[in-house]
């Protein structure tokens, strides 16, 4: 089998080697999404406001997937770090299998509550319809996402992220191409609008299921694969969820955030704004793109150090990315920040949307350090096994306190919708404070700081 040692070798050099072909990939990913939305504004404003509505949605749905992975990667990392290469062996099945049962589950779930969902964020008319459009085909394409998330966590978890990568740059010139062919129609091909750039999205994941299965087989990583151990393990089933649905749970709190977010768009704004927010997500999605490679460096690195018991090589890496962290994102602000209605006009000519998503930009940057520092914190949380923080952080900045913040400062003093652009500004540095003396006080327990 081959994998990468990470519980030798320097941290910084892990952390560059790990980090850095996962923040390329995923630069082509929301990339790959800017391109959705270029090609949805073509069609109409309303179609940019039904994906910003079905965002939410989507991203409950992408929560479980991802979650599973996640999961999936702290416990074969973990296996690695202790030399049981059996036990990794039998997750790395395992979690293939839950992936397969759990994307076949989202799709009938998803199919009956996703019209009930996107009316609760006040989806209607013209946007509505687009967004349901969208979702009937997403739908369909949950399967690939699910065992997208679980090939990749494999190969995480065996230290290497460049499979993954390279797909998502893949996935983007093929986005490139397929985007105008269904969207506009070409020769034989109708034009299909919003449908689309569903259609787009679903095949190029088909193609990741297959050039990601490809590559673990390429490298060994499950050699000479007997159909009786297929048969699914219930402890490693149970475990797997043990560890992934903290995570899960954590990212639908995000996108319970988004339809908290959306309903107080709509009750101090209009459609306009909920489409400059949409689009203005993307603009902040490619500023966090270096650092978001971090999160899967931390967590590997730290699940092959807690299994081999290497604490200092823990307490290094986490240092050491929340610091590269902050000072990426401190570039990215200085970037942001005065160019914000020349980004927003990249994508619409909307005047009325450019200097709504504008004003939300100018706010938001003082938040971006939030963002990574964050998910270290729980990216490392969950590489030493105690995922559960999560969620409780999650509820925390996503609904719990933002509703009352969001009131307070929007309704009682008379701020409107900018009052929750501050109110998202206020709500995640106090979760930072939170969380980082929560991890301090846990690492003290386990000793890995003193």
């Amino acid at each position: 089998m081959e994998e990468i040692r990470l519980t030798e070798g320097k941290i910084e050099n892990l952390i560059k080697q790990l980090s850095i072909p996962a923040s390329t990939g995923f630069f082509f990913n929301t990339m790959f999404n800017v391109v959705d939305t270029l090609f949805a504004a073509m069609v109409s404003t309303e179609a940019v406001a039904g994906m910003a509505f079905s965002f939410p949605v989507f991203f409950i749905i992408l929560a479980f997937s991802s979650g599973i992975g996640t999961g999936t990667t702290a416990i074969i990392s973990n296996e690695i770090g202790k030399g049981a290469e059996g036990e990794s062996r039998k997750y790395s099945i395992d979690s293939v299998t839950l992936g397969l049962l759990l994307g076949a589950a989202l799709i009938i779930v998803g199919s009956v509550t996703a019209k009930i969902l996107l009316q609760s964020m006040g989806a209607q008319g013209e946007p509505l319809a687009e967004a349901l459009k969208y979702m009937r085909v997403i739908l369909l394409g949950v399967v690939f996402f699910a065992l997208n998330a679980v090939l990749n966590a494999i190969l995480s978890a065996n230290g290497d992220t460049k499979p993954y990568r390279n797909f998502l740059i893949l996935g983007f010139f093929m986005n490139v191409l397929l985007d105008p062919l269904f969207v506009l129609g070409w020769g034989v091909v109708p034009a299909m609008g919003i449908y689309g750039v569903a259609l787009s999205t679903v095949l190029i994941q088909l193609v990741g299921n297959l050039y990601l299965a490809k590559k673990i087989v390429s490298k060994n990583i499950i050699p000479e694969l007997k159909i009786a151990e297929l048969v699914p393990s219930t402890k490693h089933y149970m475990e797997i969820l043990r560890q992934g649905i903290p995570s899960s749970l954590n990212m639908v709190t995000v996108a319970l955030g988004m339809f908290v977010i959306n309903y107080f768009i709509m009750k101090y704004s209009d459609a306009k704004t909920v489409a400059a927010y949409g689009i203005a997500i993307r603009i902040e999605q490619i500023a966090l793109l270096p650092a978001i490679g971090l999160n899967i460096a931390v967590l590997s690195i730290v699940g092959q150090n807690y299994g081999a018991k290497k604490y200092e090589r823990i307490r290094h890496a986490v240092s050491k990315a929340a610091k590269y962290g902050v000072v990426i994102m401190t570039c990215a602000m200085a970037v942001v920040f005065p160019f914000a209605s020349q980004l927003m006009g990249l994508f619409t000519r909307d005047l009325d949307v450019i200097k709504a998503g504008a004003a939300y930009l100018r706010i938001e940057v003082l938040t971006f350090n939030t963002y990574v520092l964050l998910n270290i914190a729980t990216s490392a949380l969950q590489g030493i096994k105690k995922p559960g923080f999560a969620v409780y952080i999650g509820l925390y900045r996503q609904l719990a306190v933002p509703i009352a913040v969001f009131y307070l400062f929007a309704s009682t003093l008379e701020m409107g919708i900018i009052g929750i652009w501050w109110g998202i500004f206020a709500v995640n540095w106090s979760a930072v404070a939170i969380t980082y003396f929560y991890v301090s006080c846990v690492f003290k327990k386990i000793g890995i700081i003193d």
